[in-house]
């Protein structure tokens, strides 16, 4: 059930911010990264584990850094961001033992970042969104 939900849920989103034009600004989808990437931070402290907080800590900055540099330079690294935490929950379990993640959370959310990611992939293709920032004529480099 949590595929399925978390597929929809990223559906939903995706179409919301499109409709509402949440996504003009590049920043929606590094935004929608950095607070996925904050979510198993706050399993470990709820779970009481130090040792899960401080990996967890690093794993969720290397993904704060992939969301910045692709926000500033291509949103691509942004789908990479997406997809690859949804494969670092696929194999999450088995990395750190983090006692306060919920047992259906690690296929909700890989189900919605693979699917945030493959959202934000179309608009890219489509060209509804372009992938890298556009260079100010104005600025002196």
């Amino acid at each position: 059930m949590g595929y399925l939900i978390g597929s929809l849920l990223s559906v939903v989103v995706s179409v919301f911010a499109r409709s509402a034009g949440l996504d003009r600004d590049r920043a929606f989808y590094p935004t929608l990264v950095i607070v996925v990437a904050h979510y198993y931070d706050l399993f470990a402290v709820m779970g009481g584990t130090t040792h899960a907080l401080i990996i967890e800590s690093i794993i969720m900055t290397l993904f704060v850094i992939v969301a910045v540099v692709g926000f500033q330079r291509n949103l691509w690294m942004v789908v990479a961001a997406l997809v690859g935490h949804g494969v670092l929950d696929f194999f999450h379990p088995g990395i750190v033992t983090n006692a306060g993640v919920p047992e259906w959370w690690p296929a909700f959310c890989m189900s919605f970042d693979v699917g945030a990611g493959g959202c934000l992939a179309w608009l890219l293709w489509t060209a509804k969104i372009t992938a890298r920032v556009k260079a100010n004529p104005g600025r002196k480099e």
